[in-house]
C-alpha cells in the first residue's frame, strides 16, 4: 500500500511539473506588441469571430476571462501584484463651491512615487458616498491638458454635486508628475500607470466616507484605456464608462496603452474589445463617435460585447451611445449621457444638476487654474524622498 501511495504521489508530482513547465513555456513564447492601427478593420472583424469561439458558453468565457486577466498582469509585470505599501495621503487646500468641494491630494503608490490629483466631494450629506476614478487622456498642451482641462473639471464637479467622491488624477508624466521629472512616453509606463490606478482604487475603497460597493470609473481616449484595463483586472470597479476608446482594430497609440505585451504572445491573442468585455456583468457604458477609431462600435465592437453580457443574462447592463457627427473628446453632449448612467448604477442624485426644464446644467462649476490645482508648490513642497525619473 505504501509503495502504491508513493508511486501515485510520484506520478502526481511529475504531472504538476509537466504542467508548470508547459505553462511557463507558453508564457515564454515570443511576444508581439500590438500598437496603434495594428490591424485593418476587416482583420479586426475576423479576429472577433475567432475570439467568439472561446466564449460559446458562460463556463468557456469565465475560463477565457481569467486567461486574459492573467495575461494583462503578466504582460505589465504585475504578476504577482507588488506589495501594497502605505499610501500616506497628503490632502490640503480645501475650497468650497456650490454643492461640492475640491482638495489637492497625493498618495504614494509605492515608496517615493506620488499619484497626484484633485479630490471632489459633495457638500451635502455625510455618506458613505459612491466614488469615481477619473482618468485623463493624451491632450498634451500644458494650457489645456490632463486633469486641468475644463471637461475634466466639469464632470468631476457635477458628479461630486450628484453625490460622489471623485478622484481626478495625473497620468505618469502629467501635472505634478511631470514637474517631478517623470516623462510619459517611456518604456514600462503602462505598468506604472496601471499600478497607480490600482492604488487610487485602494485609497478610495478605504475612505470612511466611501461605500466600497459603489465605485465607478470613467475616462476618454487614453483615460478610456485605463478605465477598461482597471475594470478588467479589478472587480472593485462596479461601473465603467470608457469614452471614445473601445475598438477592435486600434490598440492605443501610446506606450501607456500598448507598450507592453498584453495583447499577443505566441498563439494567444486578444484585443481591446475583448478586454473591455471583462467588465461583464457589471454595468458598462461605451461612448463612441463617428470621427475616430470608434466609428464602427455600434456594428462591430458593441455586438461582440453584448454577446458576452448575454452569457450572464445581463444584456441590459451594457449600453452604447454613438454620436456619429462628433469627434474625439469628452464634451458636454457625451457627458449628458454619462451622468444618468452613473446616477442609475451608483445611486447618485441626477436632480442635483438638473434645471427646472429638465436639462443638465454645469453652470455652477467654477473652473480653477493650473496653479490652483497643483498639489506641490512653494507652500506645499514635494517631499524630499519623492522619486524622480
Amino acid at each position: 500500500m505504501n509503495s502504491l501511495r508513493s508511486f501515485l504521489c510520484h506520478i502526481v508530482l511529475v504531472l504538476v511539473l509537466v504542467l508548470a513547465f508547459a505553462c511557463q513555456s507558453a508564457w515564454s513564447q515570443t511576444v508581439e506588441l500590438c500598437q496603434g492601427n495594428y490591424q485593418t478593420e476587416a482583420q479586426a472583424v475576423q479576429q472577433l469571430d475567432r475570439l467568439a469561439g472561446h466564449s460559446g458558453t458562460l463556463d468557456q468565457w469565465q475560463a477565457r476571462r481569467e486567461l486574459i486577466r492573467e495575461n494583462i498582469l503578466r504582460g505589465t509585470d504585475l504578476w504577482p501584484m507588488p506589495t501594497r505599501t502605505l499610501l500616506n495621503p497628503v490632502v490640503h487646500s480645501r475650497r468650497e463651491y456650490d454643492g461640492y468641494s475640491v482638495e489637492n491630494i497625493a498618495i504614494e503608490s509605492m515608496p517615493g512615487v506620488f499619484v497626484t490629483g484633485n479630490l471632489y466631494r459633495p457638500l451635502a450629506g455625510d455618506g458613505p458616498f459612491a466614488a469615481i476614478l477619473c482618468a485623463h487622456g493624451h491632450w498634451s498642451d500644458k494650457k489645456d491638458y490632463g486633469r486641468f482641462r475644463p471637461d475634466m473639471q466639469y464632470r468631476c464637479a457635477a458628479l461630486a454635486r450628484m453625490g460622489a467622491v471623485v478622484f481626478a488624477y495625473d497620468m505618469v508624466g502629467y501635472g505634478d508628475s511631470l514637474n517631478a521629472g517623470w516623462q510619459h512616453r517611456r518604456p514600462g509606463v503602462l505598468r506604472q500607470q496601471l499600478w497607480n490606478s490600482v492604488r487610487v482604487l485602494d485609497y478610495l475603497s478605504c475612505r470612511p466616507d466611501v461605500d466600497p460597493q459603489r465605485i465607478g470609473m470613467t475616462g476618454a481616449s487614453g483615460g478610456g484605456t485605463q478605465t477598461f484595463l482597471l475594470a478588467a483586472i479589478d472587480e472593485r470597479i462596479r461601473v465603467s464608462v470608457p469614452v471614445v476608446m473601445v475598438a477592435a482594430h486600434f490598440f492605443g497609440g501610446c506606450l501607456c496603452e500598448s507598450g507592453m505585451p498584453i495583447h499577443k504572445r505566441g498563439a494567444y491573442e486578444t484585443n481591446n474589445t475583448e478586454i473591455a468585455a471583462l467588465a461583464a456583468p457589471r454595468p458598462m457604458l461605451m461612448v463612441s463617435d463617428g470621427q475616430d477609431w470608434t466609428q464602427n462600435t455600434p456594428r462591430v465592437e458593441f455586438p461582440f460585447i453584448q454577446g458576452i453580457y448575454k452569457l450572464y443574462e445581463a444584456r441590459d447592463k451594457v449600453l452604447n451611445v454613438h454620436l456619429g457627427d462628433e469627434g474625439h473628446d469628452y464634451g458636454y453632449s457625451k457627458r449628458l449621457h454619462v451622468y444618468p448612467f452613473l446616477a442609475r448604477h451608483l445611486s447618485l442624485s441626477l436632480d442635483k444638476v438638473m434645471k427646472p426644464n429638465g436639462s443638465v446644467s454645469e453652470d455652477f462649476v467654477v473652473l480653477q487654474s493650473y496653479e490652483d490645482l497643483l498639489v506641490f508648490n512653494d507652500q506645499h513642497p514635494m517631499p524630499a524622498h519623492a522619486a524622480q525619473e
